[in-house]
């Protein structure tokens, strides 16, 4: 069989709060005042970027590096605590997981090093293209050796998951948790399946 669970990572299977209170404590800001304009940015349908313009911080490129040294590496705190169940038993299933997502390349050895067992793992800086880029799905394909049909693509947002997956042929599921799965005020596409965890994706696509 080459059935495929494609999975995101950020709110899929990592809870990314740790990630945007280490840029509020980088950027010396609250993280509520961080949070808040961070949701409005989402909420406009803007790139989430843009929340450093709105606190008059355009130069954050230049604090990468003391982000990286703040942040380190995923913990195992990251991981929502369905992620790993849910893998295993998809795994049991008889279904092949992928993870492909927008994250800096060394995130792959990073999901690994906390457990995370698949049979494809790809970020966008390593793969040279980024969702929602019809290539991005295109490069997915080949990666997996699979036809469009055969893959089941989860993500928590509508425009760079659902909508884009879902126009590659892949079966999309649309986890909602997360900011821009709560905040989202687009139409859902016709025939997507809209589950609220891992533990109900697993059983959607088991029983």
């Amino acid at each position: 069989m080459n059935r495929w669970v494609c999975l995101d990572v950020g709110e899929t299977l990592i809870d990314e709060t740790r990630v945007w209170s280490t840029w509020a404590d980088v950027l010396g800001v609250t993280r509520f005042t961080f949070m808040a304009v961070l949701g409005s940015v989402i909420a406009n349908g803007e790139d989430h970027r843009k929340v450093f313009d709105r606190l008059g911080r355009s130069d954050w490129r230049h604090l990468q590096s003391e982000f990286d040294r703040r942040y380190g590496w995923f913990r195992s705190e990251d991981l929502y605590p369905d992620a790993l169940p849910a893998l295993a038993a998809l795994r049991d299933a008889g279904y092949r997981i992928s993870i492909l997502a927008n994250q800096p390349a060394e995130r792959a050895v990073e999901l690994k090093a906390l457990g995370v067992r698949a049979d494809l793992i790809g970020m966008s800086d390593e793969l040279g293209v980024q969702k929602p880029s019809p290539e991005f799905y295109s490069r997915a394909l080949e990666l997996m050796l699979a036809e469009s049909a055969d893959v089941t693509y989860v993500g928590d947002r509508l425009d760079n998951d659902v909508l884009p997956a879902s126009a590659a042929g892949m079966r999309a599921v649309w986890l909602v948790r997360g900011p821009w799965a709560l905040l989202t005020t687009a139409a859902v596409p016709d025939g997507t399946l809209v589950v609220s965890s891992l533990s109900e994706l697993v059983e959607a696509l088991t029983t």
